[in-house]
C-alpha cells in the first residue's frame, strides 16, 4: 500500500504593482522565519532597483530574499527562465525546512510555474529573423493566413504576441494554441499552495502607484535609467521597456520636463496596474482567497493561512 506523504508549502502573495505585496510578504517571513522568492519580472534585474522598487537593504536584513537582482539586463529573463530558476530556489528552501513565499505581480511567471510551459521547440533562427524584422502589418496578414484563430485573438498593436505565434507557426508547422494545450514542468500537484490575491480599492491603488513613482525620481530612478542607456542596450530587451524606463529616457533626451516624465511614468504605471488588477480579478482559481480592501497586515495573513 502506498503511503501518502503531506505536500511542502508554499505562500503566494499577488497582485497588481504597489498593492502592499511586499510588506506582507516580509510580516509573514518574519512572523515564521519564511524565505521570500521574487515573482516580479522587472526586479529579476539588477540594473533598476529603484525603479523596479525591489527590496531595499534594510528589508533585506529583515528576511531572506530570493532571485531579486539576478541578471544583468542584457539577458532576457523568460517565464520559463524565471520558472526554473523558482523551482529550484523552492526546493532549496523547503530542504532548508523553511516555507517559500513568492511575491510579485508578473501572471506569467507565476502560471509557468504552476501549471507548467508548452513544450515549443527551440525556434529556427533564420525564421526568427525574418519575423522580427518584419513590419507589424505584414507579420499580422501572415499570422491570419496561417493561424486565424490566433489573428483573432491577439489585439492588433500587439506586436510581440503577433511575433511569437507567428514564428511558432512557421518554425514548428503546429499554432501556439496547440503547443499550449501540452503543458509540461508545472509544480501545483506537488505542492500544497496557500495563495492571497491583493485587490485593494482602485483610487487607493493608483494613489499610491503616483506616490511611489514621484519618491523613485527622488530617490535616483533617473541615475539607474541614464546608466543602463550609457550601456547602449538593444531597445527591445525587456529592462529597456519597464515601467519608467521610456519616460525617464526622454526626460534625459531633453524631450520631456522632469515634471511631464513623473507624469508619464505615474501615467504608465497606473495602466500597467489596471491590467495587471484585471488579470489577476479573473485568471487564478476562483478559491483563492482575495483580499479587496487596503492592506491590513494582521487581516491578510489569516486570509492566507486558511487557504491551506
Amino acid at each position: 500500500m502506498a503511503i501518502r506523504t503531506p505536500k511542502p508549502p508554499v505562500a503566494l502573495i499577488a497582485g497588481p504593482t504597489a498593492s502592499g505585496k511586499s510588506a506582507l510578504a516580509l510580516a509573514l517571513a518574519e512572523a515564521i522565519g519564511g524565505v521570500i522568492v521574487n515573482a516580479d519580472s522587472a526586479q529579476v534585474y539588477r540594473d533598476l532597483p529603484v525603479l523596479s522598487a525591489a527590496p531595499a537593504a534594510e528589508e533585506l536584513k529583515r528576511a531572506e530574499h530570493r532571485l531579486y537582482g539576478v541578471r544583468d539586463g542584457a539577458v532576457p529573463c523568460s517565464a520559463a527562465d524565471w520558472a526554473e530558476m523558482a523551482r529550484r530556489e523552492i526546493s532549496g528552501v523547503h530542504e532548508g525546512g523553511r516555507l517559500p513565499i513568492l511575491v510579485g505581480g508578473t501572471g506569467l511567471y507565476l502560471r509557468t510555474l504552476l501549471d507548467g510551459i508548452a513544450p515549443v521547440p527551440q525556434i529556427d533562427p533564420e525564421v526568427r529573423h525574418q519575423v522580427r524584422e518584419g513590419s507589424p502589418d505584414a507579420n499580422r496578414d501572415k499570422l491570419a493566413a496561417l493561424d486565424p484563430e490566433a489573428a483573432a485573438r491577439v489585439k492588433p498593436g500587439d506586436k510581440t504576441r503577433i511575433a511569437r505565434a507567428l514564428e511558432v507557426i512557421l518554425s514548428t508547422g503546429r499554432t501556439l494554441a496547440e503547443w499550449q494545450k501540452q503543458r509540461e514542468g508545472g509544480i501545483a500537484e506537488l505542492i500544497e499552495l496557500r495563495a492571497l490575491i491583493l485587490l485593494p480599492p482602485r483610487e487607493w491603488l493608483y494613489r499610491r502607484c503616483d506616490e511611489r513613482f514621484a519618491r523613485m525620481m527622488d530617490e535616483g530612478a533617473a541615475v539607474e535609467v541614464k546608466a543602463l542607456l550609457a550601456r547602449g542596450l538593444n531597445p527591445n530587451l525587456p529592462v529597456m521597456r519597464a515601467i519608467g524606463v521610456p519616460e525617464i529616457s526622454a526626460m534625459l533626451r531633453g524631450d520631456l520636463t522632469r515634471e511631464e516624465a513623473i507624469a508619464a511614468g505615474q501615467q504608465a504605471t497606473r495602466r500597467y496596474a489596471k491590467r495587471q488588477y484585471t488579470w489577476f480579478a479573473h485568471q487564478p482559481p476562483p478559491d483563492w482567497p482575495r483580499s479587496t480592501e487596503p492592506l491590513d497586515i494582521n487581516r491578510a495573513l489569516e486570509l492566507l493561512m486558511a487557504s491551506a
